[in-house]
Parts: structure tokens; sequence; C-alpha cells
């Protein structure tokens, strides 16, 4: 038991040690720095512990490979702070990628994204420049393609495609035109199939399925006015309109 504590103790103390050699404000000035060493990290995919003696720096190998950092190199400190710099950049940017393997993001998403890996404000904006730059990442893109998606397929309400846009950072004026683009026509026809759906599966009288369905309808983003063109659409179709009954309101 003892042992185990001083082993894991031991751990601790060589980490603390290398993290305190891989500062590169802690490596000397005035003097060449030799690369003695070049090695890849045993967890970390992509990345490479370059020894300059006592002194370690971690750097992705992209990084490496442009600046030529080979056994037997030589940089003065201040070459390497530049690199370090350098290797944030290049790391932000291959951490964003990553994020959008799976599928588009918006660029509030990735800047959370870097920011919870701990990456700076500076570096974060270069990286996602560097994606816009590319076409990696398109907010004006990402909101029509929502947009669509969301209020066709999704059969969501423009309030609630508006609100999500918002919460994923994507500007107001682009969120408008996103929304533009979507025909009252398609909006209509998601809001009737839902609500139909919905009205069939809704027992009770006639104003007990309308005051239900609507509800259901406004809060899936849809607007009140096109909530009532549909409860009254779906009025009519089941054939249980009142001729003295007025047509349905949802305020």
């Amino acid at each position: 038991m003892q042992e185990d504590i001083r082993n894991r103790q031991d751990r601790s103390y060589r980490q603390e040690q290398q993290q305190d050699m891989a500062d590169i404000s802690l490596f000397p000035d005035g003097v060449d720095l030799v690369i003695t060493a070049v090695e890849r990290h045993p967890k970390q995919r992509g990345q490479y512990q370059v020894s300059f003696g006592e002194y370690m720096l971690l750097i992705h190998e992209d990084t490496m490979i442009k600046y030529r950092m080979l056994k037997g190199s030589i940089f003065t400190k201040q070459e390497l702070e530049e690199i370090v710099l350098a290797n944030e950049k290049q790391r932000a940017y291959v951490q964003a990628l990553k994020y959008l393997e799976r599928k588009q993001r918006t660029k509030k998403e990735l800047a959370e994204r870097l920011r919870q890996k701990d990456f700076g404000q500076a570096v974060t904006e270069q990286a996602l420049d560097r994606l816009e730059r590319e076409g990696l990442i398109n907010d004006e893109l990402y909101a029509k393609q929502w947009a669509e998606q969301r209020i066709s397929s999704q059969k969501k309400g423009r309030a609630w495609v508006k609100q999500e846009l918002r919460q994923k950072g994507v500007d107001s004026l682009l969120i408008s035109e996103a929304l533009a683009e979507v025909s009252e026509e398609q909006e209509f026809e998601s809001c009737l199939a839902v609500g139909r759906k919905k009205w069939r599966q809704t027992r009770g009288e006639c104003m007990d399925k309308k005051r239900k369905t609507g509800a259901f309808l406004m809060r899936r983003g849809f607007s009140g006015e096109l909530v009532r063109k549909v409860i009254n659409e779906l009025v009519r179709e089941d054939g249980e309109a009142d001729e003295n009954e007025e047509p349905f309101a949802f305020d």
C-alpha cells in the first residue's frame, strides 16, 4: 500500500517536472538550443516530445515538419517561442477539424469547444479565421441548411428554429435570411402534417382536440396565425365543423 502511494507521488513529481521543463519561459537565453531527442508521445496522437537536453517541448507533427525539428537541429529561444505559438495555432486548428468530423458546426460552437480545451482567445480566433477562409465553417450556409431541415423534415416552426440558431451563435441577419428562404407553404405543410398526427391521437370532444393540438403546435414554434389555419383545416378534414361555430383562433 505504501509502495503504491510512493509510486503515485513519484509519477506526480515527474509530471510536474516535465511540465516545468516544457515551459518555454524557463529555457535559457543567449545560448544555442540543440535538439537531443525526438520521441512520439505515447498517448497523444500526432504529438512529439522534442528534447533540448533537460528541457522538452510537446510539438504537433505538422509543426515539427514545417520547422524541420530534427535531432541535432539548433534553435534560439526566440525561434522556439515563435514555434510554440505556431504549434498552438496548429493544435487548435486540428482540434477544430476533429470536432467537425461528425457534423457541421457554427463558429460559436467551435470557439466554445476550443476554449474548453484551454486554447487562448487569440489562438482560437486565428484557427477559426483559417477554417472560414478554407470554407470549412460557414454560418450563412449552416443557417440555411438548418432552417430547411428543421422545418421541412423535423416539422418545427420558425420560432423554434430561430431560437436554436441564436443559441448556436448565428448572427440575427443570417437567421432572418435563412428563414426567408423557407416558403410559407413549406411551413404550413409541416405544421399540418404534425398537427394532423396529434389531432388523430387526441381523444375527446372537438374543442378538446382543438385546444390540445393547438397548444402542441405552438410549443413546436409555429405562429398563432399558422396554428389557427391548420386547426381550422383539420376540423374541415374531420367533418366536425359546426355552421354556427366560429373559426378556431389561438392566441
